[in-house]
């Protein structure tokens, strides 16, 4: 799951290095960014979140309880509710973009922003689609397949830039038109790349009528606040590019690029974590096995801990080398590497409580509730709003950091505390000091990397290629053996356990 997590993360690093070469962080980025965060919102939170978490647990119980058939007609009746309803909120949304478009002359900057909008709306049909496909194959047990479906939105997207935005005119205002182009044509090839598991496993679709069905109505009650509580962290970036966007449209192109460096870690360990815990975990919550289910929450948490707290320190000392290698060329300058890289710093801190919510939000919904992590997150959005436009008018891009990681580890603490009183306790008092050990092991990783990067740059430079390379990857390498190190001596189980998975994969 994290192999083929990485591989999609890569691909999208890749895509953003291209989007970077194509457009820096000017406004035409800005609008861009802002226009496809409202689709790529419902990326995340259906593919990524509300809709796997409300359909896996239901899938897996018709599953245990009704049988193959049953529980394929139930699929067919959600997919069904959803290509309907999803439909008509295209259609509506893309009615009331070109009436605004047509009743009012905006500036060129939201001008172009509506535009984008309109083009991309559509995809969230095609998400829909692909996020029911990927939570029947999770439930299956199936896991590699549908976490290498974004691998095909990033290698389309980055084919829209190479091959398609040259044809889109001279101006960067028409060409960014070809990246809204291949969002849509790879909304089909996400969806399309999982259907031949589909049908091996005995899948096939056809329309059945949602409207009275049990199983759509459960999904619906569940993914509605869901949406709300099993993302905070897209919410949140969603709510507070909006606020930058008043400020100043730049922002939110240095903050997206920051975004997507936190997102390589935290796909990895918090997003594969969670979607492979979900169907464990529901099927420990049907089964009423609560020490297993504490167990296996336990072991998710400390395996996500061991590996994003070294990537949560070394993305703070390591930001400007990173965002050099990667993005400085083209149009993406070296005042850019800078805007971007206090966003990371500003960011990266808060990385093992964005996913240590993701884990603790889909052990509530294998519990059936959805409900407590709803309020919660609306709670922390509430906060997050004040927070972001004091801290945005200060610090800018790096404000938008500040916001997301002050409230997401706010989120954290109400979630566990809200655990422990539904499940009478998590029995953690291990993992308490378990953290206490990484994160001090971790800060002492980066201070050995923040000195081994000071040496580099003073005796070697970052002027070529290989020289920008081993500011990063040196720096990187020595911290990571050292954490390495200190982890094996303090007998960490997901040390251990890692490097035997790795070494026995190696073997074969």
């Amino acid at each position: 799951m994290a192999l083929a997590t990485l591989t999609s993360r890569v691909l999208g690093m890749v895509r953003v290095m291209v989007y970077a070469n194509f457009m820096g962080d000017k406004w035409v980025a800005g609008a861009f960014t802002l226009a496809f965060s409202i689709p790529n919102l419902f990326r995340r939170l259906l593919g990524e979140g509300a809709l796997t978490a409300a359909f896996i647990p239901a899938f897996t119980e018709k599953q245990k309880t009704a049988g193959e058939a049953e529980m394929w007609r139930a699929a067919n009746a959600v997919l069904s509710g959803l290509i309907v309803v999803a439909a008509t909120i295209i259609g509506l949304a893309m009615l009331v973009l070109s009436l605004v478009l047509a009743a009012h002359q905006f500036d060129a900057q939201t001008d172009l922003m509506l535009r984008l909008l309109r083009v991309m709306f559509p995809y969230m049909l095609l998400v829909c689609v692909a996020a029911v496909m990927m939570g029947m194959l999770n439930a299956r047990g199936h896991f590699f397949i549908p976490a290498m479906g974004s691998t095909m939105l990033n290698l389309v997207m980055i084919a829209s830039v190479i091959f398609l935005s040259p044809h889109m005119g001279s101006g960067k205002e028409q060409q960014i038109f070809a990246l809204a182009i291949g969002v849509l044509v790879a909304g089909v090839a996400q969806a399309a790349f999982q259907l031949p598991a589909l049908y091996r496993d005995g899948f096939k679709w056809r329309w059945v009528s949602p409207w009275r069905d049990e199983m759509v109505r459960r999904v619906v009650r569940k993914m509605i606040p869901g949406a709300i509580g099993i993302a905070a962290f897209q919410l949140n970036v969603l709510v507070t590019t909006n606020i930058a966007f008043l400020f100043d449209p730049q922002i939110n192109a240095s903050f997206d690029y920051a975004v997507r460096l936190m997102e390589l870690p935290q796909g990895m360990f918090g997003i594969s974590l969670a979607t492979f815990l979900l169907p464990a975990l529901s099927g420990l919550a049907f089964e009423k096995k609560y020490d297993e289910f504490r167990g296996t929450l336990r072991h998710g948490l400390e395996t996500m801990l061991f590996a994003n707290c070294i990537a949560s320190s070394l993305l703070v000392v390591l930001a400007s080398p990173i965002i050099r290698l990667l993005f400085e060329r083209g149009e993406f300058t070296p005042g850019a590497t800078g805007r971007a890289a206090f966003a990371l710093i500003c960011l990266a801190p808060g990385l093992v409580a964005f996913s240590t919510v993701n884990i603790l939000a889909r052990a509530f919904y294998a519990l059936n509730d959805t409900r407590t992590p709803m309020r919660i997150s609306i709670f922390c959005l509430l906060m997050n709003v004040p927070l972001s436009v004091f801290l945005v008018w200060r610090f800018k891009q790096g404000g938008l950091g500040m916001a997301n990681s002050l409230t997401s580890v706010l989120n954290l603490f109400l979630l566990s505390h809200a655990l422990r009183r539904k499940l009478q306790t998590l029995d953690m008092p291990l993992m308490r000091q378990r953290v206490v050990e990484l994160v001090s092991v971790a800060a002492v990783a980066g201070a050995v990397a923040w000195v081994v990067l000071l040496g580099w740059e003073r005796e070697v430079g970052h002027q070529t290629v290989l020289q920008k390379a081993g500011a990063v990857f040196v720096p990187a390498a020595v911290a990571g053996l050292v954490y390495l190190g200190f982890a094996f001596a303090i007998k960490v189980p997901a040390a251990r356990e890692i490097s035997g998975l790795l070494l026995r994969r190696v073997r074969r």
